[in-house]
């Protein structure tokens, strides 16, 4: 059995680029770091930071190019993939990047940017949603076995 997971929490570290590829498909990168803190052995607290390549395909792709910009702190979820090249030198290139499967803005909801609000010559009265009726009866920490 094989595995190749990867999950990361970070900081967005510039805008995502969004590209289509020639079959149309769209494709977002970015670059993601995370941080590492300690303790050394003479108490000095320590920081190092993680940078990381994403890629993100077809509608995650466009969702990331909508709602992530630079600084935005999310959850990444995907598989490590290196790919190479070579260059105008000849010499062979390699890069390792994170693709992602899934992705959670982990922002507040106004740290973010915020949509436009509708025009209020175009909307109509909407009624407020009802909360769905629950027939199941409610479980206290006491119900739980163990």
């Amino acid at each position: 059995m094989d595995l190749n997971k990867v999950m990361l929490i970070g900081n967005v570290t510039q805008d995502p680029e969004v590209r289509t590829t020639p079959t149309g498909t769209q494709v977002t990168s970015f670059g993601l770091a995370t941080n590492l803190i300690w303790t050394d052995q003479s108490g000095q607290k320590q920081e190092r930071a993680e940078f990381h390549n994403i890629v993100a395909w077809r509608r995650l792709a466009e969702i990331v190019g909508q709602y992530i910009r630079k600084g935005s702190k999310i959850y990444i979820e995907g598989r490590l993939q290196t790919r190479s090249w070579d260059d105008q030198s000849g010499q062979k290139k390699y890069r390792t990047e994170v693709v992602a499967d899934n992705m959670i803005m982990l922002d507040r909801k106004n740290d973010g940017p915020s949509p436009a609000p509708a025009s209020p010559a175009s909307s109509t009265p909407q009624q407020a949603p009802q909360q769905p009726q629950s027939t199941e009866e409610e479980i206290s920490v006491e119900d739980i076995p163990f």
